[in-house]
Formats: C-alpha cells, structure tokens, sequence
C-alpha cells in the first residue's frame, strides 16, 4: 500500500465527503483554502460569476491521443473539445447527474425520428461560422460523420457507432478512397441547415450518439487527415493560437463565434492554457497552489496528493469525490492462448484479489469493488457476483481448480498492459500480478503511454498477440448514460477494430451481440434496461473482463476556477465548457 491510514480514508469515504456547498466567486473568503465544501460541485455550480477575463490553465501528465473531434476517444477529450468543436447534440453543464441533460448545441432541437426510429433528421443553427468566417452547413457535418467513422486506417481512435448503423455502412470506404465526394448515400443533406441520418435498424438513443464530437463540422477543404489535429477549425468559442505538440495547446476567443447562435457557451477566460507531459504530483502540487486550474486528465489526484488532503479538513473542502459511470477492470484477450478457452478466463476471475487491488489504487474513496460489467449508476445494474470469494481477497483453490479444467495446471506465462503514467493503474496491475503468481500464472506488467494506448499499443489486436498480452488494464466510462452507451464498445463483436480498439477482450458472442442490438430498437425503455442486464450477465459468464471497483474520481477544486461542476456526463469530472477564473 501507499499509505498506512486505510481507517482515515474509509471514514472520509464515508463521512467527511458527505459535506457540501457552494458559493460565488464575489464572496469567497479572503483565504482561498477555505472551500465550498466536500463535494460541493456534485450537487452545484461553485463559484459561479459572469466575470471574464485571464487565464485558464490545464495541465496534463502525457500528451493527447489527438485534438481532432473525429479521432478521439478519452473522456477529457470529449469534455475538453466542445470548447472549439460544436456537436448537434451536447450535455447541459450541470453538477451529477444534472450533467446528463441532452441538449440541442449545433442542432436547432432534438433529432426528428421516423420510419420506426430508422431515420433521423436534425436542423442545424443559422448563422453559425468557423473561425475563418465561412458558414457551417449540414454537408460539413456530413463530411464530419464520414471521415471519422469510413477512414478508420488514418483516424483509428473514437468510437464506430456511425459506421456500423448506417445503411450501406459495410460498403462506403470513406471520403479519403471517395473520389466522386459525393459520400455516403445514407447521410441526405436536402439543404444547408437539414441532415437526415438513414439507419439499416432502428436506433433509441440516436440524439445521444449526435453528441459524440464526431459531429462537429469539419470544412473538407481544410482537412488534413491525420494531421487535422494540428490546425483544428473551430466552430466554438475558443480557437488554437498555438499547438506545440507534446508540450502546450493555447486556445484564445474565436471572433467568429456569436452568442446568439449558442445558448450554453459563455467565453469567460481570454485565454485557456494547456501545459502537457507534466509529472502528476507537479500537476497537484500547482492546482492546489492555483498556478494550474484543472488536471485536464480528470483521473483524479496520485495517492501521494490524496494522503494530504484526506488529513487536512481545509483542502479537503476544495474536493469532489464522485462516481461517473465509470468502471475499472481487466480485460481478459478471449482470442489469444490459453485464454481462448474460458476456464483459464474463471481461473483469473477466482485468482485476483480484490481488495488488494483496491488498495493499491488509493480505497474505497476511489471506488468500491466490483462485480458486474455494468457500473451501479448506470442504468441495466443488478447486484450479483459469478466468482464471489471470501472477502473479495480471492480464492487460489478454485482459480487452481479451473486452471485444471483448461489444461494449465501446471501454470503459463502471459503479459499484462497498463497505463505508463497512470500509477493508479500500474499499482493495481502490480496487485493482480501478485495474485496471479500464486496460482502459477506468470503475468509480466507492459507499460504504454495514455496518449497512445489505443492506437499503437492495447487497442491493437495484433501487437498484443505478438507481445503476449492476455490481459490489460482499462478504465471505462459510459459514452452515455444508457446501458447500451456503455456497454456496446466494449462487448459487441462489430465494436472490435484493428486499431483503436476499445473491445479489448475482442468478445464477438452472437447471443450478446443479438440482445444490444435488438434492445436499442426496442421502444420500450423497461426492456431495453432488462436486456443491458442480462448483456451484463452473459459478459462475466464468459469470463471476459473482471470487474475490479466502481470508479470514483477524487479531484481538488481550485478556489480560484469558477462555475465549477463535477458532471456525470463526463465520468465526474468537471465540465470544462464554461470554467473561468478570478485571477487576472
């Protein structure tokens, strides 16, 4: 363990972090240690003002996966990109589970359905421009649609969502190989402000995957491909004065953004400062001292930082400690040996120690241990446990037992990936490798950085068969806060890509596969939660994720940030749409 005084981080968990409030900025105490209060940005909006000017500055321990709305796929990126990029749809800043209202953001209003939920149409906003002057029109966010979901060989980071409900989806290969640009037949534009979506299969929570930065228009004129990520073309309020790649991102106001073409955008700061590949503690050590606003990460502060603030009743009062639909687990490769066989998948469900696991990533006021696929705030949840064990601390005889079963009782060797600057993540592998040892099972720890964990390293099926990594370290949050919204990328077979991955078990069961896709055309929002559940249920049946805790964030709040949410919409970190600041 990192810290001795498991008792005192079990009794903030359970008492200290029950405390809230919230203030304006106007008012707050001469002493900025003094907080709104122990999870005060769950529950409201802290130190809200109208106050413009300064300098917001974020800061990150690596660098991003990519800043292009079309290629990425971390939570904060979602978050941060709304900034200068505008989805049709977006999430209403709201503290919790306020943070989850659906909102129009380039669309006028919600999505029309039609044809029994196979077709979609959305109005976009008059009057809205990119950064150069030129009018957004509904053949952008075409374009938008096609190249992030039909080139997956140049923009392999992001979900597939599009590409897989689209009529004719299977067939298009994309604006980049299109030569006519006349693009994929499914996506109409009858004029410049429609855009009708044409499904092969009803869908319920299309309004939720038109929120997906996917949406934002991109000018084909101005698109690079890869390299888009560099000179991104905004359409929010905020542009790029400046990306000094691996190093910092500076966004200042977009003259051509107009308040009257949106409602939620506010333009506070004059300037917004991303500082990247910063040590963690650094990153703490300077938001508590207000030279940085926000860890942009949103993983929460490292174990070290969280043994001060737990003991200190002051900046204990500037945290938030929330559950974001977010799970941690280990993903089992059902595909690579002996792991294809799913005794040696339960031998690893009945091997790991739980609460080993959970303290190695600060305790239970970083979550509580996990049994299921699904999150407890995510709609689909039922409370069960198919490897239960006493104490959750494992149970060798059982995991030696299945190991039998699968032929492997003398033991193997395998390899488990995890996050290079994510000690959190690193410690817990280290936790399960312990566990595994003693079974017989020989894990070696694989470190990758975040930034390109997905597209070069564990969301690649053939690096990690090449490299014998049958198990890898995952956090995940709901795209949106249906079961589907959580569930479908990381367990349907038609999710699973060759780069980019984010069905990291590569689970391709057709019984699950059947009841996702028949559930999201059902009408009936009771039966699609049953159907999520019993998804849920199928997935640990075949052993191929073990659920390790229901993540919760620990964040510290900078007195000097203001209009501060920690928003469910966005795994519990704090919206960074309209965050401003009292220094100047």
């Amino acid at each position: 363990m990192r810290r001795s005084a498991m008792a005192a981080i079990a009794a903030v968990s359970s008492a200290g972090l029950l405390l809230s409030a919230c203030s304006k900025a106007d008012d707050s105490p001469d002493d900025p240690s003094k907080g709104a209060g122990a999870n005060a940005a769950t529950k409201e909006v802290v130190n809200a003002s109208t106050k413009k000017g300064g300098t917001v500055t974020y800061a990150s321990s690596d660098a991003p996966e990519s800043l292009d709305p079309g290629n990425m796929y971390y939570a904060y990126g979602f978050n941060f990109s709304r900034l200068y990029a505008r989805p049709l749809m977006t999430f209403k800043p709201g503290p919790g589970e306020k943070g989850n209202e659906l909102v129009p953001d380039l669309a006028e209003a919600a999505g029309v359905p039609s044809d029994g939920g196979k077709t979609w149409t959305y109005k976009i906003r008059q009057g809205v421009k990119f950064e150069d002057g030129t009018v957004v029109t509904s053949k952008d966010v075409k374009y938008a649609v096609e190249r992030s979901n039909f080139a997956r060989d140049v923009l392999s980071s992001g979900p597939n969502y599009f590409q897989q409900l689209l009529d004719g989806g299977d067939k298009y290969k994309g604006p980049y190989k299109d030569k006519s640009e006349k693009g994929i037949a499914s996506i109409e534009t009858p004029d410049d402000n429609t855009i009708v979506f044409k499904l092969n299969k009803p869908f319920a929570d299309f309004d939720f995957l038109a929120s997906q930065p996917q949406t934002a228009p991109v000018p084909r004129a101005k698109d690079t491909g890869v390299d888009y990520t560099k000179k991104v073309v905004s359409t929010g309020s905020y542009k790029f004065e400046k990306y000094d790649e691996g190093k910092q991102i500076v966004l200042t106001r977009n003259p051509e953004w107009d308040a009257k073409t949106d409602p939620l955008r506010k333009q506070y700061p004059d300037k917004i400062v991303v500082n990247l590949k910063v040590n963690k503690a650094t990153i703490d050590k300077d938001v508590m001292a207000g030279d940085t606003m926000i860890d942009i990460q949103g993983t929460g502060v490292d174990a070290q930082t969280q043994a001060q603030l737990v003991n200190d009743k002051d900046k204990l009062a500037n945290t938030d400690n929330a559950l974001g639909g977010r799970l941690i687990y280990t993903a089992i490769n059902t595909q690579q040996k002996p792991f294809d066989n799913v005794e040696c998948r339960k031998a690893v469900q009945y091997a790991i120690n739980k609460v080993a696991v959970q303290t190695a990533m600060g305790g239970p006021i970083r979550g509580d241990i996990a049994s299921t696929v699904l999150p407890t705030d995510v709609p689909g949840y039922e409370k069960y446990d198919l490897y239960a064990t006493k104490g959750n601390k494992g149970d060798e005889a059982k995991a030696k037992e299945h190991l039998k079963a699968c032929g492997q009782e003398k033991g193997f060797k395998t390899a488990i990936s995890a996050r290079t600057d994510r000690q959190g993540e690193v410690d817990a592998a280290t936790a399960i490798v312990g566990a595994l040892k003693k079974v017989g099972i020989d894990a070696e720890i694989k470190q990758f950085p975040s930034g390109k964990y997905f597209s070069d390293y564990a969301g690649v099926p053939k690096f990690n068969k090449k490299q014998n990594i049958g198990l890898i370290m995952m956090q995940w949050g709901s795209d949106w806060p249906t079961g589907y919204g959580f569930l479908q990328q990381i367990v349907h077979g038609k999710a699973i890509g060759q780069s980019g991955n984010t069905n990291l078990s590569e689970l391709n069961d057709p019984e699950i596969n059947k009841l996702l896709d028949d559930a999201i055309g059902n009408t009936d929002e009771a039966a699609r939660t049953a159907a999520y559940t019993q998804v849920d249920k199928k997935v640990m049946e075949q052993a191929a994720i073990v659920p390790l805790t229901y993540f919760k964030v620990l964040l510290y709040r900078s007195p000097y940030a203001t209009n501060v949410v920690s928003s469910s919409a966005f795994s519990g970190q704090y919206d960074y749409l309209n965050i401003g600041t009292t220094k100047q």
